[in-house]
């Protein structure tokens, strides 16, 4: 693999001199502001097409929204009850897009039992609406992506899923849709575009931006690592800021703009052997404020969600005990063997960028379509905002398109057919996984585990290994992780700072019940010299981090959002 698909700390400082080296003579094609999702997949379209293309990030790749999801890659089987048509077809149309061709590695089926009941109407309500969801997804001459569903008895379901409180049910329905690892595929989505010749720098904050006349023609950064500020020249400008869209509209000085409300979305994890069940089988119902998951997750299971307004700092979104007794609440009301905090291993909260409704309900986040729209805010600054996670693809294509449609409007969208970095090739590496394993001591879940992470990049890992073979041991703290992986995404993944390592690299924030906090001691060593650090800079990062876990166990004991907030800060 070439340097140009590699995020470094030295690719991040050549892309920055790219970035400021254009001028109102000279500038960029296409300059997208967020590093999201959305944000990730509009550069990665834009340097696809031929375009010269900047992406920048105040913060962290995926470090919002983006890595604080379901980790569900869906239709949105709920939208269908909401009459959204449109929204569900399009989301299982990218769904399978990703499984079978763009995405293969990262994006993996799983199935979902939706519990009955009421034996005859539930029966016949949620299954015709599983089979209308179903057939949204076929697609003439083209094999499914995910089986079909099927039926259960009260007695076949016991068996599938006997962790279930059977008592209260009637048999269920069984459903497919995938699942992915968000902010690794954020993260994956940046590096396929600077393979494809963006410049992109996480840790650059807009600080405002730049105007001829009305027309705007790029931004004014800040490099939030050394001080350093700068212009950055685009002929159009992309604003993907999520819940931060209406702050990058006041700032650009927007006479018009999108609305944005901020809804919190907060998830746990427990053991895998807290709930029984058969592999890759999780649970989906309906909560009187949202939809209840239980998803299978490797060695755990993610439980969640919570929808409630959000009216703190969105930079600063957190759970407080109220949400943990909420999601324990629901789950325990559909589970045989009841879940108490001290099952918890984990929590992370997010924020859904909805778009703000008007008139009656304009508070009930859960009345909002998750369709997205795109809007020119002013002049040459066009904003996106609400769509879902899965059609990140399709609304990147669309605020591309839009923004270009009068100076680029012959170069057309390439991503429905070009993967993402680690999909090319992964049948070669697949091919060898009885020989990668017997020569590393892997055993079969560490080496899917793997594939998922770096599908066909896996080898420049085992590389690592081979020229130090320290780096194929587990961490000693978090033994799920090789430390490779660490230095491995500090070296090409774009890593700067130890949260950026152990909550997006690695999700050790919820997959082990320090937090990370017993890790961050190793990892801080096998990044140091990588990263630049000597033993005073290794020592602040650790305090960071380690104050960081400390204020998010401190929020979870709160009541209230503001309450929590302030935890978080203490």
């Amino acid at each position: 693999m070439s340097e140009k698909a590699t995020l470094s700390v030295k690719t991040r400082h050549q892309d920055l001199e790219t970035l400021a080296a254009t001028s109102a003579e000279s500038p960029l094609d296409v300059l997208v502001v967020g590093g999201g999702v959305t944000g990730a997949g509009a550069a990665f379209d834009a340097s696809l097409r031929g375009l010269s293309t900047g992406i920048v990030e105040a913060r962290d790749w995926a470090c919002g929204t983006s890595s604080r999801s379901s980790k569900l890659m869906h239709g949105g089987l709920r939208y269908l009850e909401m009459l959204d048509f449109k929204l569900v077809a399009e989301a299982l149309k990218e769904r399978d897009l990703l499984i079978r061709r763009t995405a293969p590695h990262m994006v993996k089926p799983i199935s979902f039992v939706f519990p009955f009941a009421r034996p005859v109407f539930d029966r016949a309500f949620i299954g015709s609406g599983v089979m209308l969801y179903d057939m949204m997804a076929l697609r003439p001459g083209v094999k499914r992506a995910v089986p079909m569903h099927r039926h259960h008895t009260k007695k076949t379901l016991a068996k599938r899923f006997p962790g279930l409180d059977l008592d209260t049910m009637a048999g269920a329905l069984e459903y497919y849709d995938a699942q992915m690892d968000d902010a690794r595929f954020v993260e994956v989505l940046v590096r396929s575009a600077r393979e494809h010749g963006a410049a992109c720098a996480n840790y650059t904050r807009v600080t405002g931006y730049l105007h001829e006349g009305r027309r705007v023609v790029g931004v004014k950064v800040r490099d939030e690592e050394s001080g350093n500020e700068f212009p950055i020249y685009a002929r159009c400008t992309i604003l993907a800021g999520g819940v931060w869209t209406e702050e990058q509209q006041k700032l650009a000085e927007a006479d018009a703009g999108l609305k944005v409300l901020a809804s919190k979305g907060v998830h746990l994890t427990v053991a895998k052997d807290k709930i029984p069940a058969e592999a890759g089988v999780g649970i989906i119902t309906k909560t009187e404020k949202s939809v209840l998951f239980v998803i299978p997750w490797d060695e755990y299971w993610i439980i969640g969600t919570t929808d409630t307004p959000w009216k703190e700092d969105v930079a600063s979104p957190v759970a407080t005990g109220a949400d943990l007794d909420y999601i324990l609440e629901h789950a325990n009301a559909v589970l045989s063997s009841k879940l108490t905090r001290d099952d918890v291993i984990g929590v992370y909260a997010g924020l859904r960028p909805l778009l703000q409704p008007v008139g009656k309900d304009s508070g009930a986040s859960t009345k909002v379509s998750r369709e997205h729209t795109v809007m020119e805010v002013e002049p040459g600054l066009s904003a996106i905002a609400g769509g879902k996670y899965t059609t990140y693809r399709v609304m990147a294509e669309d605020v591309v398109d839009f923004a270009i449609r009068d100076t680029f409007a012959d170069r057309a969208c390439l991503t429905e057919s070009v993967p993402v970095l680690g999909a090319q090739g992964l049948g070669e590496v697949t091919a060898r996984a009885d020989e990668i394993m017997a020569r590393y001591g892997f055993d079969r879940v560490r080496f899917d585990r793997l594939i998922m992470r770096y599908g066909s990049l896996l080898p420049q890992l085992l590389e690592m290994i081979d020229a130090d073979e320290q780096l194929g041991k587990p961490l000693a703290k978090a033994p799920r992780y090789l430390r490779a992986e660490a230095l491995y995404a500090a070296r090409y993944e774009g890593a700067l700072h130890l949260e950026d390592l152990m909550e997006r690299r690695m999700r050790l924030n919820y997959e082990v019940s320090d937090r990370g906090a017993g890790a961050a001691e190793e990892v801080s060593h096998l990044v140091a010299e990588e990263l630049g650090w000597d033993d005073a800079r290794r020592q602040e990062e650790l305090e960071l981090f380690r104050a960081h876990v400390a204020g998010q166990l401190a929020a979870e004991q709160t009541a209230t959002d503001a309450a929590a907030v302030q935890g978080l800060s203490a």
